[in-house]
């Protein structure tokens, strides 16, 4: 008798979801945010010169579900619902008793999971009459997404790209530039942030915490611009978790749920997008699956950073944040994973960590990008730099399964594709990766705000 494979759980355009979940409604004492000035709880009024109104609403909101507007599920249908694969493959290579899921993030133009937000940050933007919308990038697939985006609805991008990874990662540049964004190399001579940093050193390589300042400054010099962020709010995390709710149908169509459930974390979006539905169950008292973070030990915030209010960018020009953080001058290593190298961490994933809801690890990049050649050898699909990383966690788990004799179920995000990055992978094949861990002495805590 054949034997029957689950090898790809899929959904019909029906089955996907029409609300995002807001995790804020199941949070009790979330720390607020900070006007960067007086240390004050910010309000709406702070946020309205750079954001529209439903992106501030949805911010703040205490609503457990936010409708998707049917424009954005029009777009999101245009490449999801995405699969949930079982890799078979893995698990034998591993040989182990686990049974491993991905979820594959990779199949839209951009390869990645930022389309999910930059889909209804610019159809908001839209709506409210903005003409121009600026945003940082570090690896480049922010920059991508929010390209597309601004291309479909009509609006201007200028996208200002870690200095590291524009010169790295020309791919990602040219995609940005097919779909009519402007980019440009961070920290530039077009903002004062960007020039106040070059004066100190001319040859810094960027941060997404410069970035961010240069495009926030960007869009309070403009009537007609706004700012898109990748990452860290709470709205990009809420329009992420469609990749969550719509993992938990899959398993349910199979009558399954996991035990361990994987991601990768940077500010922390895609980690959000997939494990918020399942701390929904877990807050609950419906499930008590093991959460993970997995992130890089070039910028370790959640592992070697410390819990305190911190500013989310450079030059002190967006709100202050309860998290984890390395320090907001933090200058990482350089690292091909460039989309983690955030020097803080989304409050909400900082509080579920300090809490012990969540637990978290740091690889460096040889052993992930190792990680992700098993993979790719595997499962036919090469990872981008950053989910190799949760790639790296699920086997860990699957060994840790083997040894202990257990039939574990884990799951993990993979958010990307690696198709972009190929020289990354090239540089561990020729042996010429470098260290990518984060030296203790270079952590930036010396100059938090007195809070």
């Amino acid at each position: 008798m054949k034997k029957e494979f689950n090898r790809r759980i899929t959904l019909t355009e029906k089955e996907m979801p029409t609300a995002w979940y807001n995790i804020q409604a199941d949070i009790e004492d979330l720390p607020q945010y900070l006007h960067p000035e007086t240390l004050q709880p910010i309000c709406e009024a702070d946020l309205a010169p750079i954001f529209p109104p439903e992106i501030i609403k949805q911010e703040l909101s205490k609503e457990r579900y936010i409708e998707i507007p049917e424009a954005v599920q029009d777009i999101y249908h245009t490449y999801r619902p995405s699969p949930l694969h079982r890799a078979y493959g893995l698990e034998r290579v591993l040989d182990t008793p686990a049974k491993i899921y991905y979820k594959y993030e990779g199949g839209n133009a951009t390869g990645s999971h930022k389309l999910n937000s930059a889909v209804p940050q610019v159809y908001y933007n839209k709506i409210a009459g903005i003409k121009r919308l600026t945003t940082e990038t570090g690896a480049g697939q922010w920059g991508a997404a929010l390209s597309m985006a601004c291309d479909h609805f009509g609006i201007e991008s200028m996208v200002y790209m870690t200095k590291n990874s524009f010169v790295n990662k020309p791919g990602r540049r040219t995609f940005m530039s097919a779909f009519g964004g402007n980019v440009v190399a961070s920290p530039s001579q077009l903002t004062k942030a960007g020039r106040d940093v070059l004066a100190k050193d001319p040859e810094c390589g960027g941060s997404l915490g410069i970035a961010i300042s240069e495009a926030v400054e960007d869009a309070l010099s403009r009537q007609d611009t706004n700012y898109a962020l990748g990452s860290v709010l709470n709205h990009v995390a809420m329009h992420q978790t469609i990749i969550g709710l719509e993992t938990q149908k899959q398993f349910e169509k199979i009558d399954e749920y996991p035990d361990v459930v994987i991601a990768c974390v940077g500010g922390g979006s895609n980690f959000a997008g997939l494990t918020f539905p399942y701390m929904r169950d877990k807050l609950a008292g419906k499930a008590n699956p093991r959460i993970i973070a997995v992130e890089s030990t070039a910028a370790p915030s959640l592992t070697k950073g410390v819990y305190a209010y911190d500013f989310t960018d450079v030059g002190h020009m967006c709100p202050v944040a309860k998290m984890y953080t390395m320090g907001a001058s933090f200058m990482p290593k350089g690292t091909h994973a460039g989309g983690l190298r955030y020097h803080g961490m989304n409050p909400i994933i900082s509080k579920l960590y300090h809490d012990k809801m969540i637990e978290a690890v740091a690889y460096d990049q040889y052993d992930t990008l190792s990680a992700g050649l098993l993979f790719s050898r595997a499962e036919g699909i090469v990872p981008a730099p950053e989910s190799t990383h949760a790639v790296k966690g699920a086997i860990v788990e699957a060994l840790k399964a083997k040894e202990e004799g257990v039939a574990k179920t884990i799951v993990f995000c993979l958010s990307g594709h690696g198709y972009f990055e190929m020289y990354a992978y090239d540089a561990l094949l020729k042996g010429q990766l470098g260290d990518s861990s984060t030296d203790e002495q270079s952590v930036a805590i010396d100059a938090l705000p007195k809070v």
